[in-house]
C-alpha cells in the first residue's frame, strides 16, 4: 500500500506567527547584530572599524574589572536562584493546605510579582535607607539595635540585600502559580498508599511530591536561572547602582555601563555575548545533572 503523504496544515504557524515574528524581529535579529557589534571598535557617532577578537581579549585581561562582575554575577545568580525556588515552592506548598484566607494570601503575594520591578527597588531603596528607612526604624525600635546595619551602602550587606529583594520580583510569583498548578496534578492514591504504610507528612513530600513535580522544579531552576542572569539590572540598578564599589555590579549592569556611559558598543556587545554563553553553559549543566533527580512519566 502507498503511504498517504500528510498534508501539511499551515494552520497552527498562522496561531504561531505574531510570537514567531517578535522573536524575529526584537530577539533574534538583535542577537544577529551583537554578534556583529561585537568584532568592531564603534561609539555611536564615529566611523565602525573592524577588530575581530581585540574586544574579547580586552575582557578577558588580568587587569579587567570583568572578573570582578563575573564572580558578583554568579554569586548572586546562584544565590537568588535557590531562594527563589525556595521561596516560591514553599508558598506554592501552603497554598495547597488547608488554610484560612487562602485566596487573599495568594492575592498579596503575587501582587508584588505584577508591580514594576523598578518601582518596587526605588520603594526598597527607600526602606532600607539608613537614616528615613522603616526597616532600621523598626530595628531600632523592636530590637533595641541603636546602629542598624547600612543595607545599601555596606560592602558585606548589599549584595546580601539584592538577592532578598529578588524574593519580590515578578518571578518568584510566576514560579509560585507553576509549583501550584503541578502539585494539583499529583495523584492523592500516592498519599494514601504511603499513609498506609506508616509515612508521615515528611516523608510524603520528599519521597512522593517532589519526585513528581521534579520536571516542573527543572523548569523554573531553568527559567530563574536565565531570569538572574539577564534580569538582574532591573532590580539591581535602582536599588544600589552597582555598589558600594562595585560590590553589586553585575555583568548585565556592566553592560549598560559600557554602552551607555562610555559609549564602547563593542565592549558591551562582547560583555554581552560572554553573558549568553554564561547563561547557556549554565542551563545546559542543570539540563545534563537533571538526569540523576528528574523523573518522567512513562
Amino acid at each position: 500500500m502507498k503511504r498517504r503523504k500528510k498534508k501539511f496544515d499551515i494552520v497552527p504557524y498562522l496561531f504561531l506567527s505574531p510570537w514567531i515574528i517578535g522573536f524575529i524581529a526584537f530577539s533574534g535579529i538583535p542577537i544577529l547584530v551583537s554578534f556583529a557589534l561585537s568584532l568592531t571598535s564603534w561609539n555611536m557617532s564615529g566611523k565602525m572599524m573592524f577588530v575581530g577578537l581585540n574586544n574579547f581579549k580586552s575582557i578577558f585581561q588580568s587587569g579587567s574589572t570583568f572578573w570582578v562582575s563575573l564572580r558578583v554575577t554568579l554569586i548572586f545568580t546562584a544565590f537568588s536562584v535557590l531562594l527563589t525556588i525556595f521561596w516560591s515552592l514553599l508558598m506554592a506548598t501552603v497554598l495547597n493546605s488547608r488554610i484560612y484566607f487562602k485566596k487573599m494570601f495568594q492575592f498579596f503575594f503575587f501582587l508584588c510579582a505584577v508591580l514594576p520591578t523598578v518601582a518596587l527597588g526605588f520603594a526598597i531603596q527607600l526602606m532600607l535607607n539608613s537614616e528615613i528607612g522603616i526597616i532600621n526604624y523598626w530595628i531600632k525600635d523592636f530590637l533595641r539595635i541603636n546602629s542598624p546595619p547600612n543595607w545599601l551602602t555596606n560592602r558585606s550587606w548589599s549584595l546580601v540585600t539584592v538577592i532578598i529583594f529578588t524574593v519580590f520580583t515578578y518571578g518568584t510569583g510566576q514560579m509560585m502559580l507553576v509549583f501550584s498548578s503541578a502539585l494539583k496534578e499529583v495523584p492523592q492514591d500516592l498519599y494514601e498508599s504511603a499513609s498506609l504504610d506508616g509515612a508521615n507528612g515528611f516523608q510524603r513530600y520528599f519521597y512522593i511530591t517532589l519526585p513528581a513535580i521534579s520536571p516542573i522544579l527543572l523548569f523554573n531552576m531553568v527559567v530563574a536561572g536565565i531570569n538572574s542572569l539577564n534580569g538582574a539590572f532591573s532590580s539591581i540598578y535602582p536599588v544600589t547602582g552597582g555598589g558600594p564599589d562595585g560590590a553589586t555590579r553585575v555583568l548585565s549592569l556592566q553592560i549598560y555601563e559600557s554602552a551607555f556611559k562610555k559609549y564602547k558598543m563593542g565592549i558591551a556587545s562582547s560583555q554581552a555575548i560572554v553573558l549568553f554563553v554564561i547563561a547557556l553553559i549554565i542551563s545546559l549543566v542543570q539540563f545534563v545533572m537533571s538526569k540523576k533527580w528528574v523523573h518522567y512519566e512513562n
